[in-house]
């Protein structure tokens, strides 16, 4: 197949090396000095030592990158999947479009796939690429699976068959609204994971963190339309636990400097990459509120994050409460 890329972050740019191995693959970056730094380097400054093979080509512009596409993946942050979508529907009415970002907009406090039902006409063939994966791994070829997921199941299933490959396993599911809450949610959680490794609470307290935090995630999901199974595989319970434990999570480092003391502002200043957890923390909070969903965990992380509480404060407050069935 022939893929357009858009955004040339980290995520963007592994998934073009990877994908290059069976496909024809454009990458495109908005910044026009970013292009041709790309262009001109061959290797993207987020993934240090992963070189674009030769098969990528990084597009001028953006009606090159869809020229002639069979499909085109976002890899933007989630705030800018509406700007990217609908110039996408304007230069190629039919082209089919996944999406790779995790998270909600902030401004409307929604999912992608509800950002994309307003942006797009309901006949539009879309699916979200979701999934258990650090973008370095990804573009050094260690292997990875994850889950391509749309309302229409023959659709991400054809999608999953032809982008399938040897290191990069892919999965199809019908259940949208599941597989982007389990992207969105385990990232605050990850955030609450961090503060307590940065505390030294010890793996018994992020185990039983990782868990309830599920738990969490489960019940937002399963009221907002998702299925429980869901949380279960890739996109819930296997991403969860990857970004909770893994040292290249974002989300668990902010955790981790938020725990020495340390600004907001200023780790995310120094952090120099999206850390999609800080965005959607009050969404997911809002959201559970409006369901009448109990979310303790993330009403901490918001408190930390948003309200000056200290992260060792936040803790006790969580082993404070009273006690209840499992």
């Amino acid at each position: 197949m022939r893929l357009a890329i858009l955004g040339a972050g980290a995520w963007g740019s592994a998934l073009a090396i990877s994908l290059s191995g069976a496909h024809e693959v454009g990458l495109w970056a908005r910044s026009a000095a970013r292009r041709e730094a790309l262009a001109r380097e061959r290797e993207s400054p987020y993934l240090p030592g992963a070189r674009f093979p030769g098969a990528v080509r990084v597009e001028p512009d953006l009606a090159a990158a869809l020229a002639a596409c069979d499909l085109a993946i976002v890899a933007t942050a989630t705030e800018g999947l509406r700007e990217a979508a609908t110039a996408i529907a304007a230069a190629r009415p039919d082209t089919p479009l996944l999406w790779a970002c995790k998270g909600f907009e902030a401004a409307t406090g929604l999912l992608p796939h509800e950002v994309l039902d307003e942006a797009l006409p309901a006949s539009r063939r879309t699916a979200a690429l979701s999934g258990p994966s650090f973008a370095q791994e990804v573009a050094q070829g260690l292997p990875a699976a994850l889950t391509i997921a749309s309302r229409d199941a023959a659709f991400a299933a054809d999608c999953a068959a032809r982008l399938n490959g040897p290191r990069l396993r892919m999965y199809s599911s019908a259940d949208l609204p599941g597989v982007e809450l389990g992207g969105a949610v385990k990232n605050v959680i990850a955030i609450a994971a961090g503060i307590s490794d940065g505390l030294a609470l010890g793996r018994n307290a992020r185990a039983a963190l990782v868990t309830r935090g599920l738990a969490e995630i489960v019940r937002l999901g399963v009221a907002l339309g998702g299925q429980a199974e869901t949380f279960m595989g890739l996109t819930g319970l296997g991403d969860l636990v990857l970004t909770c434990t893994g040292d290249l999570s974002r989300n668990r480092e902010v955790g981790l400097r938020l725990a020495q003391g340390r600004a907001l502002p200023d780790i995310l200043r120094e952090l120099g990459h999206v850390a999609e957890g800080v965005r959607s923390a009050p969404c997911v909070r809002d959201r559970a509120r409006r369901a009448g969903v109990e979310m303790p965990i993330t009403e901490a992380v918001c408190a930390v994050l948003f309200e000056s509480r200290a992260p060792a404060d936040a803790v006790r407050q969580l082993l404070a409460r009273d006690p209840k069935a499992e």
